[in-house]
């Protein structure tokens, strides 16, 4: 018997002139907890989503238990067993957990669904392995996203999963979410389940898993044992230099304030806020889930309006009914959401980087190409986005390199303040 849960050889992927894959390896032992990291733009979610089905390889070989796969579907693997939790939830909003859970693989009774074995087994499983009294009846649109989580593995393990795949899991959820889902993965593992964590906290990875594979620029660039490592020589394959080199000095001048949020209120949300953000200045804003923070970036930038306060932005008073009136006053807002709020993948990367600032380059309803092209080609190259071509579709780039040309989009605008959520 293979003692290999998964055995991805010499994989390659390719988007029209973009390798996003190029010969890389992943193998991962039976009952073992294994890492995957790499910056954006790596190709972590790219080699997840090849064995998930969702991209077919344009080289390479799968095996999975030992038995080598041809053409993978999503519903093939699932049926060899290896089940998917991705960055996206992927759960129909308007099911209730119990169907969720069961989805595709409903107890019936004869021709008939068993409604209320589904709803029993589902508040069973949920029960035993997360130890929480979740209401099978819930709406999956009315659950948290660490619920949402907690149904979506759930609906793994009704289907007797073998190898248990996670993209990003925790990037929605707090500290106690995440220890909890940590508690629960180990508990797997020691049932035979094996797990790939995928994640961009280097941490989560020493804390969680016994093996790590480390991709860089599409590539293989280390497999290491995490006993036998350490954060400090992850970081550095990861990035190809040593840590020490990552965050220079940095020799500027804080000027005076830019930005002031004062007594800003919104029912239900958030109650007398003051902020006061210096030119040059970065100002991080933390709290748990649901305290607020989100909704007063909204507030700042005119996607919702506050109950009271006020904000001044250069000393001035301003209010801002919509994006566009906090946009032409120099303020950006890059969303937590890149897919549905910040790239337009049928778009060109020029086109997306273009968008908020085509005015710039537009006189008398014509706009300067070569103005454009310029800027353009500037941000790819300064924020070291990997496409070929300016002209290449946004939807061709990987996830991490279309987080960038959000970035670009903005930075292009010359603004003032930068919303960051």
């Amino acid at each position: 018997m293979t003692e290999v849960a998964i055995d991805m050889r010499s994989i390659s992927k390719v988007f029209g002139p973009v390798k996003a894959l190029d010969d890389v390896d992943l193998v991962v032992k039976k009952g073992s907890i294994h890492g995957i990291v790499g910056a954006n733009g790596a190709g972590k979610s790219t080699i997840i989503k090849v064995l998930a089905g969702i991209y077919s390889r344009d080289a390479g070989s799968v095996r999975v238990g030992g038995q080598s796969l041809g053409t993978i579907t999503p519903a093939s693997i699932e049926k060899e067993g290896v089940h998917f939790i991705h960055q996206d939830r992927l759960l129909v909003p308007t099911a209730s957990v119990a169907e969720a859970v069961f989805l595709n693989n409903e107890p019936s009774f004869g021709p008939f669904l068993n409604i209320q074995i589904m709803k029993k087994e589902a508040a069973r499983l949920i029960g035993e392995y997360f130890s929480i009294n979740l209401n099978p009846n819930t709406l999956v649109r009315d659950l948290s996203a660490a619920q949402q989580k907690i149904v979506q593995i759930t609906r793994a393990l009704a289907n007797n999963a073998k190898v248990l795949v996670l993209d990003e899991p925790t990037a929605a959820l707090v500290a106690a979410e995440t220890e909890k889902l940590f508690q629960v993965l180990r508990e797997l593992q020691s049932r035979g389940i094996s797990v790939v964590f995928i994640s961009h906290y280097i941490q989560e990875i020493m804390d969680l898993c016994n093996e790590v594979t480390i991709l860089r620029n599409g590539k293989n660039a280390g497999n290491l044992l995490i006993p036998d490592t350490s954060l400090t020589e992850i970081v550095s394959l990861m990035v190809d230099r040593k840590t020490s080199e990552m965050y220079p000095p940095r020799d500027l001048k804080i000027g005076m304030p830019l930005l002031e949020i004062i007594q800003l209120s919104r029912k239900g949300h958030f109650d007398s806020v003051d902020i006061s953000l210096r030119s040059g200045e970065v100002l991080g804003i933390i709290g748990l889930l649901g305290s607020g923070d989100k909704q007063l970036l909204k507030c700042i930038f005119g996607l919702d309006q506050a109950d009271s306060g006020s904000i001044k932005l250069n000393g001035k008073e301003v209010r801002f009914r919509a994006p566009s009136e906090a946009v032409k006053s120099g303020i950006a807002m890059i969303p937590e959401d890149r897919r549905a709020h910040g790239v337009a993948t049928d778009l060109t990367v020029s086109e997306n980087i273009s968008v908020a600032s085509i005015n710039q380059y537009t006189a008398h309803g014509m706009v300067n190409k070569l103005s454009e092209a310029e800027r353009v080609d500037q941000l790819i190259a300064e924020l070291g986005i990997k496409t070929p071509t300016r002209f290449l579709p946004a939807k061709n780039l990987s996830g991490g390199n279309q987080q960038k040309v959000v970035v670009a989009k903005w930075l292009s605008c010359d603004s003032s303040v930068y919303l960051l959520d």
